[in-house]
């Protein structure tokens, strides 16, 4: 079972719902449990029902990982990145996306995976598998 440590969870649903036919809820639970529900009150198309769960991290890792980015492709200053903003929207290509990661390990001091690294493609990711990283190198 894996246990996820984190000071706040957002629930994004991505389906559009229209009030009058879908009915979407969530509750969290005392054990620290998320359930979802959707109740059809008509027969409309239900194309997608995936969700997405994020864990916030921390504001001062996500600062890091952005000036890693902008420093490694050169983007100006006033750039701005968001968690969602992906490495190949700014431009960088595979070899950019590992000197990323090589950089993001010497600002953490921590060592990524190959399997790791070839799932991160945004910054929310690279920060998020960082704080993951670390934890565990916290507890050995």
């Amino acid at each position: 079972m894996a246990s996820i440590s984190a000071t706040s969870l957002m629930f994004k649903p991505s389906l559009k719902l229209s009030s009058s036919t879908t009915q979407a809820s969530y509750r969290i639970s005392s054990l620290r449990t998320i359930s979802v529900g959707w109740t059809k009150r008509s027969s409309p198309s239900l194309r997608t029902t995936g969700f997405r769960i994020s864990c916030a991290v921390q504001p001062k890792t996500l600062e890091k990982v952005v000036e890693v980015v902008k420093k490694q492709l050169a983007l100006p200053a006033e750039t701005e990145l968001t968690p969602d903003t992906k490495f190949t929207a700014l431009g960088a290509d595979s070899l950019d996306t590992v000197e990323i990661v090589m950089n993001l390990e010497e600002e953490f001091g921590i060592n990524v995976e190959n399997e790791n690294s070839e799932n991160i493609t945004t910054v929310q990711e690279a920060a998020e598998l960082i704080e993951k990283l670390i934890q565990k190198k916290g507890e050995a």
